[in-house]
């Protein structure tokens, strides 16, 4: 049964094709001729299908110029543009592709990584042409369940990849017609959509576009496998069962084939489903105003035109449209591409009423998908009280639990503690801190200096400059603990005392750091030279402000903060930057220091917060560490976020 929506609206669509245009005659710069029989199997498959131009990610050289995932955030930022949003606002992204750049993990959170997006509910959808339409049915899923109020959803191919000459010489050159067919077939780009409420079109003012259902049904338990990647030629064999992948790649089995004699009964199955939905009454009597059929080839056109003639559900070929000839297949992409590019040039025609529907067969093993818009009239549409209310009231009844020392119901990891395992009294505690430390650690992975370190962009000057700022931070720490120490007073005394040991332990720290920074080519030998940055001094004015208070037992959220740093963060860097930077291990004394030892530090800082909570007599202490922990946060991000020049 088809799944069908009452919310869900377009935000927008958008695309990115990769590249100028590449005619038929310039294709052989990208996909050459393997053998004598190439250019003639090459001007009958073109002849076939319609194609004029099409996009490659990949240069004349086989070199990559756009990769998968990068081409999808162009495709996502376009999407966004055009709807006036930000990707912070998004909190569900999926995606449809037969493949990312990578085997493993996800297309999806790859897509994220490369954007270096919010955290955010992601789902991969591998497949073929269909996977578009499992990624719109997931993030249409997500938006009408009222659990996002923007959803996501992209799809991207690059087959180039498959199609350059060097990878069938350990062929000899020499392969089947069906690994020769989609050579000359597929081509790259990528698309998406936005879905959420009700907002009118960017290119239709006055009108809006309303998702009525989605349905996708794979009848792959009844035909062989009619397109595939990683078998061998007789479908017999996988390329992991090989020795070698140089072993796999002779046999036949990394090159991408298309079984064109079972095509015909692809466009047989999918027009049956849709004739037995018209029968099931979800398909408008009226008739559909707008088609939007992907084939692969023109030469389907007709066959597709009979069957639906044949089950009494034609479609008046005015009503078709495509951008096969000039944009190609782009297989998974292929339909949120022609939406797009539909309402950027038809989106005039469109009246309230009309029909739109979707029409995608995915040949890989046989896969039915189809998504049936409705355009309505934009009337002003009052917000609901409420984008935010599930939230509050999910807050309010975690706050409730909390309150009766419960856990929620979402099992919540702190950083560096469970509140599972902790005593029972620092449950609750530990679970807020928890919930801090997520968001800040999210965020500070997301700085432009973590970004250059994970993209390997990171030089030996941004390494120089961000320990420069950070010495006369970490200096002041021994400082502002003792200051702290000091301020606890009375029954505080064993306190103060744990606290002193601490700031004993890292009251030289600063000078380790010099010593890497020197080792690294910095030149201020004199540490007094050395500035901290503006988070730096932020954080360094607030933490010696509250020092000077009596009792602040708040210290304990400030030193879970940064203490966690260099604990969970600075071990996950340190391999990033050895690879990244050509400096001698001693280069990295502090870093490597705190990632081994800062689990001793913080065993300890638990058990200073035991001794303050069984010393609260107020029941303020939690709350005070709490609260100076998400100052913390706030400002050592600053500090991250202030270590490369802005206007990189």
């Amino acid at each position: 049964m088809p799944v069908a929506y009452s919310n869900v609206y377009l935000q927008s669509a958008g695309m990115f094709l990769p590249g100028a245009p590449v005619d038929n005659a310039g294709m052989d710069a990208y996909v050459a001729p393997l053998n004598r029989i190439s250019d003639r199997l090459k001007r009958r498959i073109l002849g076939e299908n319609g194609i004029q131009t099409r996009h490659y990610a990949i240069d004349g050289e086989g070199q990559t110029v756009f990769s998968n995932a990068q081409m999808a955030q162009a495709a996502i930022e376009a999407t966004l543009a055009q709807a006036g949003r930000k990707l912070g606002e998004v909190g569900f992204l999926s995606s449809g592709s037969s493949g990312g750049d990578a085997l493993m993990p996800g297309f999806a959170n790859m897509i994220q990584g490369e954007m270096a997006a919010p955290p955010m509910e992601t789902l991969s959808v591998h497949g073929v042409c269909a996977a578009s339409v499992g990624a719109l049915q997931a993030a249409a899923q997500a938006v009408q369940g009222g659990a996002h109020p923007l959803a996501l959803a992209v799809a991207s191919e690059m087959p180039s990849r498959l199609f350059k000459r060097s990878r069938f010489a350990a062929q000899g050159y020499d392969t089947d017609f069906d690994a020769h067919f989609l050579r000359w077939m597929l081509s790259d780009g990528a698309g998406a959509v936005l879905l959420g409420g009700p907002q009118a079109l960017p290119h239709t003012p006055g009108l809006r576009l309303k998702l009525r259902w989605t349905h996708q049904r794979s009848f792959a338990g009844d035909y062989p496998v009619c397109m595939q990647l990683g078998l061998t030629p007789d479908r017999s064999t996988s390329h992991l069962d090989f020795p070698a992948w140089g072993d796999a790649e002779a046999a036949g089995a990394l090159a991408l084939r298309q079984d064109i004699r079972l095509l015909p009964h692809l466009f047989d199955v999918c027009i049956h489903e849709y004739a037995d939905l018209a029968h099931q009454g979800w398909v408008p009597e009226r008739g559909i105003d707008h088609f939007l059929c992907h084939y692969s080839s023109e030469r389907f056109i007709p066959v597709v035109d009979e069957l639906l003639e044949k089950a009494q559900l034609g479609i008046p070929r005015e009503r078709w449209w495509s951008n096969l000839a000039w944009r190609g297949n782009t297989g998974a992409a292929s339909i949120f591409i022609m939406l797009s590019e539909f309402l950027q040039q038809q989106g005039a025609r469109l009246k309230a009423g009309d029909t739109v529907l979707c029409f995608i067969p995915e040949s890989g093993r046989f896969t039915a998908g189809f998504m049936l818009w409705e355009v309505e009239a934009d009337t002003p549409v009052q917000a609901a009280p409420e984008a935010s209310l599930p939230r509050k009231a999910a807050a309010a009844g975690a706050a409730d639990s909390a309150d009766q020392g419960a856990l929620p119901d979402v099992a919540t990891i702190a950083a560096p503690h469970d509140p599972a395992t902790a005593p029972q009294a620092l449950a609750p505690l530990l679970t807020e801190l928890a919930s801090i430390w997520q968001d800040y650690r999210s965020r500070v992975w997301r700085t432009p200096l973590l970004q250059r370190m994970r993209t390997r962009q990171l030089d030996t000057a941004d390494y120089v400059r961000w320990m420069g700022h950070w010495i006369p931070q970490v200096r002041e720490g021994s400082l502002w603990m003792r200051e702290g120490a000091a301020s606890l007073t009375g029954e505080y005394a064993a306190l103060a005392g744990l606290i002193d040991l601490h700031a004993d332990d890292e009251q030289h720290d600063f000078k380790v750091l010099h010593s890497d920074y020197l080792k690294a080519g910095g030149t201020a030998t004199d540490i007094a030279q050395l500035r901290r940055n503006p988070g730096g001094e932020a954080l360094n004015a607030y933490l010696h402000g509250l020092a000077a208070t009596p009792n602040p037992i708040g210290l304990l959220g400030a030193i879970y903060i940064i203490e966690g740093t260099g604990q969970r963060i600075v071990p996950s860097l340190l391999p990033l930057l050895r690879q990244a930077l050509p400096l001698p291990p001693d280069a990295f004394r502090f870093l490597e220091y705190h990632g081994a030892n800062d689990e001793h530090h913080l065993e300890r800082w638990l058990m200073a917060v035991q001794m303050a909570l069984a010393l609260d007599a107020d029941g303020t202490a939690a709350q005070a560490i709490v609260q100076t922990a998400q100052h913390t946060a706030q400002l050592y991000l600053m500090q991250f976020q202030h270590v490369l020049p802005q206007a990189r």
